[in-house]
């Protein structure tokens, strides 16, 4: 491989807490400020950001993908939700820093009995949404205390060595796997901006730009994103705000005249001309500065969803089957490791570091690789009930027998991204694993054969993958599916198969995926994900009926299996979707690989 795309190195130390702690407050001091808020984000409020912007991680060295701290003169939280629990704890100082729920208290509340009467709360106004930023606004004036918007952020004034913002060429996403023209993209959401009264929309998300001008990048780690800014306008031309260095002719060629490109620094004042007209903005994505710059011009802020997502989300015909080209070669991959794991583990001599290489050589086989889609999940035993345990060379354990090795990961093909789990005994299960795994599944398949009407959200679906654990009194704290793009985020909206309440139904088109999990901390933890795309039943019925095509090919351990709580159809489509891996891969690969999967994909 030319390229290592994931690191084991330690990427967090709790003792640097204390000295970036200190190093904040002095500087909040010297701003007259009482505290501050620091979230895991970038301007761009995506969940994937450049090392420059890893502010969060700076200050409390926790690594996570989502969270938010704020820091007090004299007392210091983390927020963070309920697949990094485990880890915030093994990562910050907690002396000095206090890991709370964000989901069931969250910043708002914890400010509203902790912020003093008179207290200034700094906050970076490019870091937050406008939607957040009015929830804290009115959860720190119930306690006295007021929100205060800092010019400049003050991590930065004490972050001595900070890294400097990425500058990687941005790259034409071609139209045979875009399957639509960027102009044709601009000219519909151009219409549907239109339709709501607005004159321009203000885009800030790196995915949804990735998706309207067909380009792709190489500036945040695993994601292929360009960050930039743009703004539509109503007649189908935009402006572009992107650093000159990631550009080159063959995109300025690409895009034409009628995307006008300009640097970063005058994304602002440009916001400033746009005084009079009735701009779009999601509340939801887009900076608060960008809300406060609109206002004071005097432009009419329309509050929308980022249309670009929807439509991003509801991939095309193209696009799908490029999907399912790179799944293929994906399950290739995944069939070479597995076999591979089956004959070398039970020597012993393996460690998660190892089985997370050996896996990123045989994708990195392909020479259709461009990157890993996230870092790999290689958990043994007690890790696997870490949903997204990060390894590193002080934390790697060996994979032992009569254990559970759990192997979450993707790839970044040009024409699709892939995401997987499998979860895999080494030698010989206890009756309770096969028992709880039996149940994932059994969830998993019910989630795959759901026939659903036409305006059925993904918190309607997400009880068919959780019943068969509540029926035992189990249950898993992460959500059982979210959105995943064409060769863009590993997790992108705005769909979303979880207990939470999100509005937007499933349409088709939309690839998302199906994990089901069960972990018991400390000993073992289980996943089984698959990747599926959202199509109509071929007998819609009079209500639309909708259904699931599975689409990521690769073995499900049946050693783990309690084949007694199985009923008759689950078993058939066990077996239907492993006589499915056999066909397709079994071409493709080697002797001895094609001998394993026979075996691991024997009907059950």
């Amino acid at each position: 491989m030319k390229k290592i795309f994931q690191s084991f190195d330690e990427i967090s130390d709790p003792a640097t807490c204390a000295p970036h702690l200190k190093l904040l407050r002095e500087e909040l001091t010297r701003r007259g400020l009482d505290g501050f808020l620091v979230p895991r984000s970038d301007e761009h409020q995506g969940e994937y950001v450049p090392k420059h912007a890893e502010r969060l991680a700076w200050l409390t060295a926790f690594t996570g993908s989502a969270g938010i701290a704020v820091v007090l003169k004299d007392k210091a939280v983390i927020f963070v939700d309920g697949r990094y629990t485990l880890m915030v704890r093994g990562q910050i100082d907690l002396a000095l820093i206090e890991p709370r729920d964000l989901l069931t208290e969250g910043p708002g509340a914890w400010l509203e009995q902790n912020a003093a009467k008179g207290m200034k709360i700094g906050f970076d106004p490019w870091l937050h949404t406008q939607g957040a930023i009015e929830a804290l606004t009115a959860s720190v004036a119930k306690a006295g205390a007021t929100l205060v918007a800092c010019p400049t952020n003050p991590i930065d004034a004490v972050w001595a060595d900070q890294p400097e913002p990425p500058t990687a060429k941005a790259i034409v996403q071609p139209f045979n796997v875009a399957g639509e023209t960027s102009e044709k993209k601009r000219t519909r959401i151009a219409e549907e901006i239109k339709a709501k009264g607005a004159d321009a929309l203000v885009q800030t998300m790196p995915d949804s730009i990735a998706w309207l001008f067909n380009i792709r990048g190489d500036d945040v780690p695993h994601t292929p994103f360009a960050l930039s800014f743009a703004i539509l306008h109503s007649d189908g031309t935009a402006d572009w705000f992107i650093d000159e260095r990631k550009t080159s002719p063959e995109l300025n060629a690409h895009l034409g005249n009628s995307v006008r490109r300009h640097a970063p620094a005058d994304f602002a004042p440009m916001l400033e001309t746009l005084k009079g007209k009735t701009v779009a903005v999601d509340p939801n994505t887009a900076a608060s500065a960008i809300f406060a710059r609109l206002e004071k011009a005097g432009a009419s802020v329309k509050r929308i969803a980022d249309p670009c997502q929807l439509a991003k989300a509801c991939k095309n015909p193209v696009e799908i089957e490029g999907i399912r080209k790179a799944h293929v070669r994906d399950g290739v991959a995944m069939a070479k490791f597995l076999s591979w794991l089956d004959q070398e583990a039970p020597k012993g001599g393996l460690d998660e570091i190892k089985a997370a290489q050996q896996l990123e050589a045989f994708r990195g086989a392909s020479e259709h690789l461009t990157d890993l889609s996230f870092d790999s999940i290689s958990a043994a035993s007690e890790h696997a009930a870490i949903p997204h345990y990060h390894v590193t060379q002080s934390s790697n354990l060996p994979l032992k027998l009569n254990e559970i090795y759990l192997i979450d990961s993707g790839g970044q093909y040009p024409d699709g991204t892939t995401d997987i789990t499998r979860t895999i005994i080494i030698g010989t299960p206890t009756a309770e694993m096969k028992d709880r795994f039996t149940r994932v599944l059994k969830g998993h398949i019910a989630l795959a054969t759901v026939k659903f009407p036409d305006g059925t959200t993904g918190q309607a679906l997400d009880a068919f993958a959780r019943r068969p654990l509540w029926e035992v009194g189990l249950d898993f704290d992460h959500g059982t599916g979210h959105g995943v793009g064409a060769y863009l985020s590993v997790h992108e909206g705005p769909q979303n198969i979880s207990k939470r309440p999100i509005p937007q139904p499933m349409k088709p088109g939309m690839v998302t995926s199906n994990e089901p999990g069960y972990y018991k901390a400390g000993e073992y933890g289980i996943r089984i994900e698959n990747l599926i795309v959202t199509q109509r039943c071929a007998e819609p019925g009079d209500r639309g009926m909708m259904e699931f095509e599975t689409i990521t090919l690769a073995p499900i351990d049946i050693r783990l299996i309690e084949p007694k709580l199985m009923t008759d159809a689950e078993k058939s489509w066990l077996n239907a979707y492993h006589a499915r891996v056999r066909e397709v891969l079994s071409p493709l690969l080697d002797a001895d690989t094609k001998a394993w999967l026979a075996n691991a994909t024997r009907a059950i």
